[in-house]
């Protein structure tokens, strides 16, 4: 039993309707999403129909969430083609091959994690990188598609050469193609400005224009008279695709884009759960996510071979159709072959300008300008971190640009760190609280200074705490004690232990005492075992109300003094 999953053993019966008619609207809607993505990653349409089979079943059976639905998605498909293109020629043998063994070796590593219980690494990328990341990546998706609007060849190597060999082929531009993209586009964004009130038939726009655009190339034969560019004939022969080993050279050329494409498939199919878990009051596993999520690229690898993941609109429209329970996934990879067998004629006339124009709508959505702006307004260091990550991944590569994320990320984090935030602090009036003496008026002891420092102690912001020790010992010559409040420093590091040391031999040399406040469990237990510690030239105080109370009564007379405390 251990091995059937929980919402299988108690399953409630009730839900079955709603999961079940979830499943069959969720596998209707996706159709062109998955012919469109698969074209998106450099493959076969029909690829995007089989990964939308075995994956799906291999995510439900294993994966933590209730109503995530994996497939193919517009980052992986790009990173796909972003990773692969270079290697081998799109659309060919060579290069199924690699997307197969992307998808494998990249589903291996994701459930390697997910059982060794690093879900935790999702973390390692903040909320501005992932969002500028996810920016960027859709100006790609866009530019990629733009051909396919136009009905040009274009074969560019990066977004700057494959927008100058577009102006170039602009003469040549596919007048009737042209005019399928944009109506299909401006179509598309209608309904998902228009139809807000009615999700429904905002969900089955897609479809819609790709039935009526299906049939108006079909009844005017536009594919052969204006040699407008079709789907063409769906085979089969991708559901008994075998897989094969690549070369050794393609392997070690996969090998850094396997970490990036696991990584980021990682963040996004955590982040997307926990989402939907929240607005559900329901909770996801990280650790089982990604043995979910690798379970179906390994699915993927076999059946199709384009890596999945954790994908936004099918999520979206899985929850609007009333999922319930992941068996929504399995019945939808259940109907998606039944369509494979028996409905995937009427797809050959398809235009491939309409399927682009839905990738563009979608892509165009995935821009979050709002967290920008917000990151701009609440945090300029987050600001620079989601405009170098789009900048990067536009100008640079999907890989490049996601390691200026990272790097912008660390960056910003050690100089927040090398710069601590360090305050006066001083008893509010006939109280027993201290706050900083610049923010509140507040009663201090002229030759006692309590100074909180608000950031662990490591050797990039030991000169900022000896720059604020000094400037406030010279603006103030009548201290005799000097109180460093710990209440924030969750670590001590050698080299900030050694500082300290020096500190209090200087202090002690110019009459001054240094004392602690509030030391943390684990710091304390750790400098009680230094020669700081058992040289400190003042006391340990619990308390900074303590530290303050023994202070005063130093300098007071004896009667005095009894009524301080």
């Amino acid at each position: 039993m251990a091995l059937i999953p929980h919402w299988i053993q108690h399953y409630p019966r009730h839900h079955l309707r709603d999961d079940v008619l979830a499943g069959l609207v969720l596998t209707v809607l996706v159709i062109p999403q998955s012919l469109a993505y698969a074209l998106l990653a450099g493959l076969p349409p029909q690829a995007g129909l089989y990964v939308s089979i075995l994956p799906a079943i291999a995510y439900a059976l294993l994966g933590s969430s209730m109503v995530q639905a994996v497939g193919p998605v517009a980052i992986t498909a790009i990173m796909t083609y972003s990773v692969l293109s270079p290697i081998a020629q799109p659309g060919s043998a060579h290069y199924i091959q690699l997307a197969a063994w992307l998808s494998l070796s990249s589903g291996l590593l994701i459930a390697a994690c997910g059982v060794a219980r690093l879900g935790f690494l999702s973390q390692l990328l903040s909320r501005p990188v992932v969002s500028g990341f996810v920016a960027g990546s859709a100006v790609l998706i866009m530019v990629s598609q733009a051909k396919f609007i136009l009905g040009v060849e274009v074969h560019g190597n990066s977004t700057g050469q494959t927008l100058r060999l577009m102006a170039q082929q602009l003469p040549n531009t596919n007048q009737v193609t042209l005019m399928l993209g944009l109506a299909s586009i401006a179509a598309l964004t209608i309904a998902r400005v228009g139809l807000k009130r009615w999700p429904v038939w905002m969900r089955l726009s897609p479809l819609l224009v790709l039935l009526v655009s299906t049939l108006i190339v079909s009844s005017l034969d536009l594919d052969s008279k204006h040699a407008v560019a079709v789907v063409g004939t769906i085979r089969l022969d991708g559901m008994s695709q075998v897989f094969t080993l690549p070369e050794l050279a393609s392997l070690q050329a996969l090998a850094g884009p396997t970490l990036l494409i696991s990584f980021i498939g990682m963040v996004q199919c955590i982040t997307m759960a926990q989402a939907l878990a929240v607005k559900r009051r329901e909770r996801v596993d990280a650790n089982r996510e990604l043995t979910g999520l690798g379970a179906a690229n390994i699915a993927a690898a076999f059946s199709g071979g384009m890596p999945v993941g954790g994908g936004l609109s099918r999520s979206a429209i899985n929850v609007a159709a009333g999922a319930q329970t992941p068996l929504a996934g399995v019945v939808s990879g259940l109907s998606m072959v039944v369509l494979v067998l028996v409905g995937t004629e009427w797809l050959t006339k398809l235009p491939l300008a309409v399927l682009a124009a839905s990738i563009v709508v979608a892509a165009w959505g995935m821009i979050d300008v709002r967290a920008l702006r917000q990151a701009w307004g609440y945090d300029r260091a987050d600001a620079i971190a989601w405009l170098g990550t789009a900048l990067g991944v536009i100008t640079l590569g999907l890989d490049t640009g996601i390691a200026m994320g990272i790097g912008l990320s660390l960056a910003t984090l050690l100089w927040r760190s090398s710069a601590p935030h360090i305050a006066v602090l001083g008893r509010l009036p006939g109280t027993s609280t201290f706050r900083n003496v610049e923010r509140y008026e507040t009663e201090t002891l002229p030759h006692a200074l309590l100074l909180r420092i608000d950031e662990s102690l490591f050797f990039g912001n030991l000169q900022a705490v000896e720059a604020r020790l000094s400037q406030e010992l010279r603006q103030s010559e009548q201290v005799e004690d000097v109180v460093l409040v710990m209440t924030a420093v969750n670590r001590v590091d050698t080299s900030a232990m050694e500082v300290l040391e020096d500190i209090n031999r200087d202090l002690r040399e110019r009459g001054i005492k240094l004392h602690f406040a509030e030391v943390k469990g684990p710091v304390q237990d750790r400098l009680m075992h230094t020669e700081l510690w058992t040289g400190l030239s003042g006391q340990v105080f619990p308390s900074v109300s303590q530290a303050f109370q023994t202070l005063q009564s130093k300098r007071l007379p004896a009667a005095d003094a009894a009524l301080a405390i």
